[in-house]
């Protein structure tokens, strides 16, 4: 299948913008950043590729669906989402060393997808469950707000990596010197954090909306407390802590930073763990 081919040329090349990241992050020279935003941009184009040809391929099988139905074709679009977040906020606020840090979530993600046993990589039809125009809005904004719990992750990483590496901790001074003066500066960090966190959180609020009506109408109740939707709550409520302490409470740096891993964590265990608990979204193992 020509999209598979895609799906690994895309793997490789997220690999090789990692690599032009981590030179940028280390050396400082300009030419390694613009060299990954050049390959990041290719590589979410071919993945972009691929994604409309598995779709078109469902369609020539006659089981035509977006291709977001099982825990395969959702991990995929994990990493674009992650990637299509990404050069958004690199764009908008020209900090390339992040990537250093979240690229690699999207080549895992790739090739988590492509060898973890028991993926199944299949194009199969929908169960009925899953036959409802709500999918593409729930699994869409849902995963958009993970990406963009990712990209926070990343930014709480490099904030205790600049701690680690000897920067001073206050939020107001630079770097003091190595190879941690080519990361953002605190103050930047902790903006980054707010704002991809501030982002991803109104997205699953609507992927968890969306979910809850979809739900109304696939199995006649707005909420079961399934395996799934319970750790989606728990995750929400975890960042909407976060978020209301930043508000009410003042807080900022290190606090935010370890929020940010401790909500990933929690973010992952919502995608991967629960997909095993039997449950309504059991399918999703599939």
């Amino acid at each position: 299948m020509k999209y598979s081919i895609l799906f690994g040329w895309a793997t490789f090349i997220y690999f090789a913008s990692f690599v032009f990241y981590l030179f940028r992050t280390i050396v400082g020279k300009d030419i390694w950043g613009r060299l990954a935003t050049i390959a990041a941009w290719i590589g979410l184009a071919v993945q972009t590729a691929a994604l409309l040809l598995r779709w078109k391929a469902s369609y020539d099988l006659g089981i035509g669906h977006v291709p977001l139905s099982n825990l395969y074709e959702s991990m995929v679009f994990f990493a674009w989402a992650i990637v299509f977040l990404y050069l958004l906020l690199e764009w908008r606020n020209a900090q390339k060393t992040i990537g250093t840090f979240v690229m690699p979530v999207a080549f895992l993600a790739m090739a988590y997808a492509s060898i973890a046993p028991g993926m199944n990589a299949q194009i199969q039809p929908l169960i009925p469950a899953l036959q409802s125009n709500w999918l593409t809005t729930h699994v869409v904004s849902c995963f958009l707000g993970y990406a963009g719990f990712t990209i926070a992750f990343g930014c709480g990483l490099i904030f205790f990596v600049k701690k680690i590496g000897g920067d001073k901790t206050s939020a107001t001074e630079e770097a003091t010197g190595g190879w941690t003066k080519h990361l953002p500066s605190f103050d930047n960090l902790d903006r980054l954090i707010y704002q991809s966190t501030a982002l991803g959180f109104v997205l699953l609020t609507l992927g968890i909306m969306t979910g809850s009506i979809w739900a109304h109408y696939a199995w006649g109740s707005y909420w079961s407390w399934d395996p799934k939707e319970t750790w989606s709550l728990i995750t929400w409520l975890i960042y909407a802590i976060m978020l209301h302490a930043r508000f009410v409470r003042g807080w900022r740096g290190q606090r935010m930073a370890l929020m940010t891993i401790i909500g990933f964590a929690s973010v992952l265990f919502t995608y991967l763990g629960v997909n095993y608990l039997p449950g309504l979204h059991s399918y999703l193992n599939g």
